[in-house]
Order: C-alpha cells, then sequence, then structure tokens
C-alpha cells in the first residue's frame, strides 16, 4: 500500500488499524469519567464532535494527507469506539439488573456500525476517492449528533441516583481483584472481536486472494480484492454485533456457564484456523462462527459487571471497556507481527488462543467465590 508515494509497510498498516482501537480504550477511561461528571448525553455530544471535527480534517487535508497525520486523525476517530463507554451506562441506568444482559446487549450491537463501514467504505473510495469516505462518514455522524441531542435522555433521579465519583474512586477500583478479572475476560472477548474485525479485511486479502481469484474475483484490481474481502468480513461481523444482545439474554440465566461455553468454542476454533489451511468459504465459515461466539461473550461479560459493580458502573464501563480496547489493539499488532515475521498468521492465532484458555481457567477460579459472595445478593443470574 502507498501513501504519497510511501510505501506502508505490514507493521505499520496494522498500526494505523488498531490505534484507533487502543486511543479508544485509553479514552473509554476518560468518557466513563465525564459520564459521573457531566451525566451520559453531555459527554456523548462532546465526544461525537470530536469525532465529526476528526472526519472533516480528513477529508479537507484530501490527497496530501501523510501517514504521521492519518495517525493524528486515528487518534481523534478513538472517540466514536469510546462512545461505548456512555451508551452502556446511559441505558443500563433505565433497567432493573435481571434485565442488564440483554439491555445492555442491545446497547453494544451499536457495533454494527462497524460492518456498514465494511460494506461501503470500499465502494466509496473506488468510485469518489478514499476521502470521500470521511466525508460521507462526517455526514453520518452529524445527523446522528442531531438525533441523539433532541431525542436521547438521561435517567430521571426517580429511576437512577448519580454518584459522582473522584479520580480515587478509580484508584479504588483497580484495587478490587475483580476489576482486573473482568478487565481479563473483557480484553478477550471484545478485544477478540474489534481486532478481527479491525484486521479481517487485510486477512482475507492476504490469505485468500488466490482462492477469489478461483470464484471469478479481478485478483489483479485491488478495489474489487477490498470490495469482496470486505463483504465477507462484514458478514461475519454483522454477526458478532448482532448477537451480543443474545449472549446477553442467554447469560441472564447464567452468565458464567455462558462464558464457559462461548469461550470454549472460540478457543476451538481459533486453534483450528491457526493449524489448518481451510478452504476459502470454510475459512468464512469458522471466521463467522468465533465472531458470533465473540459477540454474545461481549454481551455476557457486561450481563455480569453491573450485579457486581451496579454503583460504579460508569466508571467500570470505562475500566473494562479500556480493557477491551487495548485487548482488540493487541490482538491487530500480534496479527501484523505475524505476519510480518513469519509470513502467516499461525502464530497471531496461537496466541489469542492461549489467551482464551488463560481466560477460560480465570473463570474456574472465580465462579465459586463469586457463586457465593456477591452473587447471593445479585438480582440477576451469575
Amino acid at each position: 500500500m502507498a501513501l504519497n508515494g510511501y510505501t506502508i509497510t505490514a507493521g505499520e498498516k496494522a498500526t494505523l488499524l488498531a490505534l484507533p482501537i487502543l486511543s479508544g480504550a485509553i479514552l473509554r477511561i476518560v468518557l466513563g469519567f465525564g459520564v459521573d461528571k457531566l451525566g451520559a448525553k453531555m459527554t456523548a455530544l462532546i465526544s461525537q464532535s470530536i469525532v465529526i471535527a476528526a472526519l472533516l480534517t480528513a477529508y479537507m487535508i484530501g490527497e496530501s494527507i501523510t501517514y504521521n497525520q492519518l495517525l493524528l486523525i486515528a487518534l481523534g476517530l478513538g472517540f466514536a469506539g469510546a462512545s461505548f463507554a456512555v451508551a452502556l451506562p446511559q441505558a443500563g441506568q433505565w433497567y432493573p439488573p435481571k434485565l442488564q444482559g440483554i439491555v445492555l446487549g442491545i446497547a453494544g450491537a451499536g457495533n454494527i456500525g462497524v460492518v456498514i463501514d465494511f460494506l461501503f467504505a470500499p465502494k466509496i473510495a473506488e468510485k469518489w476517492g478514499w476521502e470521500s469516505v470521511f466525508l460521507v462518514g462526517a455526514v453520518i455522524a452529524i445527523i446522528t449528533f442531531i438525533a441523539y441531542a433532541f431525542l436521547a435522555k438521561d435517567a430521571p433521579a426517580s429511576v437512577y441516583t448519580p454518584r459522582p465519583k473522584k479520580l480515587k474512586d478509580y484508584g479504588k477500583l483497580l484495587k478490587d481483584k475483580d476489576t482486573w478479572w473482568f478487565n481479563l475476560f473483557y480484553a478477550v472477548s471484545f478485544g477478540g472481536f474489534v481486532g478481527f474485525a479491525g484486521y479481517m479485511k487485510v486477512y482475507l486479502m492476504n490469505t485468500y486472494q488466490v482462492d477469489m481469484a478461483a470464484f471469478g474475483v479481478d485478483v489483479m484490481d485491488e478495489n474489487n480484492v477490498k470490495v469482496i474481502a470486505g463483504y465477507f468480513g462484514a458478514l461475519c461481523i454483522f454477526t458478532g454485533a448482532i448477537l451480543r444482545p443474545v449472549g446477553g439474554s442467554i447469560a441472564d440465566k447464567g452468565g458464567i456457564k455462558a462464558l464457559y461455553f462461548f469461550y470454549g468454542a472460540v478457543a476451538i476454533l481459533v486453534f483450528v484456523s491457526a493449524f489448518i489451511k481451510l478452504p476459502f468459504f470454510l475459512a468464512i465459515f469458522v471466521l463467522f462462527l468465533i465472531m458470533a461466539n465473540l459477540g454474545m461473550a461481549n454481551g455476557s461479560v457486561f450481563q455480569l459487571v453491573p450485579q457486581r459493580f451496579g454503583k460504579d458502573i460508569g466508571i467500570m464501563t470505562g475500566l473494562v471497556g479500556a480493557a477491551g480496547g487495548i485487548g482488540g489493539f493487541l490482538l491487530i499488532k500480534t496479527l501484523g507481527w505475524s505476519k510480518g515475521a513469519f509470513d502467516g498468521y499461525t502464530a497471531g492465532f496461537i496466541i489469542f488462543a492461549c489467551m482464551v484458555l488463560v481466560a477460560i481457567a480465570g473463570i474456574s477460579l472465580v465462579k465459586t467465590r463469586w457463586r457465593t459472595t456477591w452473587g447471593v445478593q445479585a438480582d440477576g443470574m451469575i
């Protein structure tokens, strides 16, 4: 890939893809603090304004943009991913613990926006130039901003009483070992989801470009390959996003059991992808199942978090969401490293599968304590 005559390496490409996820991870903590201090709606409006500014800046610079400028734009776009730390508390404030799984799953299904990007961004870039993608994104963001400003509401005091936190309260939660367990679980599930979502198009293009030719794809046309890879990637990402509420609903009947199942399925499927060069459509099916289970695992983790940290859900959404974003950043960087070092993705898949196994072991370590301590008083099933 070239940019103004400068060829971007596999590692630099991975960095560019991963940077919005990393900045979004850190900004989740900032926005979580903002939710407690300013309220969810005001925090969201400020965040969305920054996203719009970043998109319009990229469009106005246009074809003369440099790699370093793109990195700065990527940092600004991190606010879009960080909006998760606003959406979940705002949605969760309106509903009782027994419904948190499905409610936060529906809110989290906003990840489906990535699918729209996969489907339409390559076509827009092919027809009007890549800078037009930023303009279209800005227009959509502005429409969303206006709709949200008029339609969204913070929960009234009769439903939810805000408890503004200080910085030291973050420190107290970081001393709680359950915070770190939830960070691990979400770094695996959400990190896996956004990591694969962000890198999937590159992975499919690098691994299955020849296979696409067998189905009539003109592999000599890079834009055409991007479009086809985008279609299949969108299918997998859509599945994970749309099934997040399903995972939350399943977890409402037992969050720990749900995580066991979803993580177990992901570990098996990722190991299969690591050691077996699957035919193109079978590989797509396996990726489809991986993303489905990761999406449902996301819903399951956030069925448990409000029950354990209901009074600190704003902060915890920021902290746990940050861990998920960091997990996604590390997965993309790991896959990019694997491709650059070994000209393949086996090592990257193995490392991620091992992290899933660590999460499964973690569930086994905490399940009895959770069920006999805070789980006893929880209104929902754990």
